[in-house]
């Protein structure tokens, strides 16, 4: 398994300079990773399939999850 400090997190651009945002990380070649931001490395690591992690991503640009 890949250590917490060595994933790439990121965060959406549109997020500017907030620190209260999901981060998103490639695990390994099946699994994404998602974390909060305002915790940094303290923060609990959610490691999901390839499958559920780009589900995740589509809805979240597609608005599926605003307001």
């Amino acid at each position: 398994m890949t250590e917490n400090n060595r994933l790439q997190w990121r965060k959406s651009s549109y997020s500017g300079g907030a620190q209260t945002c999901v981060e998103v990380a490639r695990f390994d070649v099946d699994h994404g990773a998602l974390r909060d931001s305002k915790l940094g490395d303290a923060s609990p690591i959610l490691v999901v399939g390839v499958g559920t992690f780009t589900n995740f991503v589509t809805a979240v640009k597609t608005g599926r999850f605003d307001g």
